[in-house]
């Protein structure tokens, strides 16, 4: 169950506005640690100020990274790891965790521990400590269970040749992309089954624009050559498709017309694909420059089958719009949707059964039935972000909403969830 206390209430129909929508939190962790590696100093714009972000400005900052915040942007002086002076703590964040136990490798001696609140030290690492050991560092989980508490010995990164899995998550090769420049010699990444690809393509736009090269085949080989050092540069962090399907999912169950703005869907975001898939289920989106607008007249939604292998995070948005689907939505490829903050599949498919939705749980998916008589019931979000905002959606289906468990965790990713939706007319209670 959640360890959240603060239950929240969202209900009412149409939403019509406009909405500036965070920064991206997967181009902020990968900016703020390429800054933090590169030489001089660089300057990150439009920065997502986050539980989990913050988690990755303070474990550069343990590294010997320095930073100077000035209103949304940090000014950040980057340098080779050195081991920090005490534990590095990454809360919540499995990115951080995952990112910087391959970059404390790099630091010239000693040892790292690196660990976080329940959920992290629930979350799988041996497949990222077991090509490490390919690499030539040596790191441990100190329960012998492959999750944190986690402990590099630090002395340097080898480089050679690894092979990894990457049906778990795409931040296990993002992270080897990222730490591998600091490596003595050339590294060759082979991956199997990469799932949540984009991710990667955001690792690769990235590594780019700090001056390191990464040779590729496809999603299957990464090769980066030695005596490459990331170089100050300036960047502008995008605002969050992630965050964004959220909103485009409350106007198709609702109604409504909202603009969303300042999205860029020049720099690689899975996430965008919630406007592919809200149009195949009959809302209106028209996307334009800079800006997307997003119509629907809170009508029966089409059904369908959704492959979301490269956008998991999609999953709890697919099964909120398809609590007003005229017919069946199944949702495929998201196995590894068990790995994040909770196991995703499973809470959602307990707690929306709590509503009344028939549901099927599978392995790497589910099955919604369409025409569902929605009853009241309280709704846990297990102290997972993108639970609670879909479980809010779900609430504003029913007459006066129902109570939702877990306000608390939309400091992970999107802090000002409810006063946007607030905004454009929802009505939101809070105890």
């Amino acid at each position: 169950m959640s360890r959240s206390t603060r239950t929240t209430t969202v209900s009412e129909g149409r939403l019509e506005g406009r909405v500036r929508l965070p920064p991206s939190k997967s181009y902020t962790h990968r900016a703020v640690l390429m800054a933090g590696l590169a030489e001089g100093a660089s300057r990150i714009s439009n920065v997502l100020f986050s539980r989990d972000t913050n988690a990755t400005m303070a474990a550069c900052q343990a590294m010997g990274a320095r930073m100077e915040r000035s209103g949304s942007a940090v000014t950040i002086t980057g340098t080779m790891p050195t081991v920090p002076a005490d534990v590095v703590n990454v809360e919540n964040s499995g990115t951080t965790l995952r990112f910087m136990t391959s970059a404390f490798g790099a630091a010239p001696d000693g040892f790292v521990v690196l660990t976080g609140d329940s959920s992290i030290r629930r979350r799988p690492m041996q497949p990222l400590l077991d090509t490490l050991g390919q690499l030539g560092v040596e790191a441990w989980s100190t329960r012998k269970n492959g999750c944190a508490p986690i402990v590099v010995k630090c002395g340097g990164i080898r480089g050679g040749e690894a092979v990894i899995r990457g049906d778990v998550s795409s931040q296990f090769v993002s992270s080897l992309i990222i730490s591998s420049p600091m490596a003595a010699q050339d590294t060759s990444i082979s991956v199997a089954d990469a799932v949540s690809r984009p991710y990667i393509d955001a690792t690769l736009t990235l590594s780019k624009v700090f001056a390191v090269q990464v040779e590729r085949e496809g999603y299957s080989k990464f090769v980066v050559r030695a005596g490459q050092r990331y170089r100050h540069s300036d960047f502008t962090v995008p605002a969050d498709f992630s965050s964004a399907s959220f909103i485009v999912a409350a106007v198709g169950l609702v109604g409504g017309k909202v603009v969303l703005e300042d999205l860029n869907p020049e720099l690689p975001q899975g996430d965008s694909a919630i406007m592919k898939i809200a149009r195949t289920m009959g809302v209106r989106v028209d996307e334009g420059e800079g800006s997307v607008t997003v119509e629907s007249d809170g009508s029966k939604l089409k059904g369908g089958t959704f492959n979301l292998g490269d956008t998991p995070d999609l999953l709890p948005v697919v099964a909120a719009l398809s609590l007003r689907s005229e017919s069946p939505v199944e949702v495929v490829g998201t196995a590894h949707a068990r790995f994040k903050e909770t196991d995703r599949i499973a809470v959602l498919a307990t707690e929306l059964s709590k509503v009344g939705v028939k549901i099927e749980e599978r392995p790497d998916g589910m099955k919604i039935q369409p025409n569902a008589q929605l009853k009241r019931a309280a709704l846990d979000a297990h102290d997972d972000h993108r639970m609670f905002m879909a479980f809010s959606l779900a609430s504003m289906l029913l007459p006066g909403g129902i109570p939702v468990v877990g306000a608390e965790s939309l400091d992970v990713s999107y802090p000002t969830f409810l006063e946007d939706m607030r905004r454009l007319g929802a009505r939101v209670t809070s105890e």
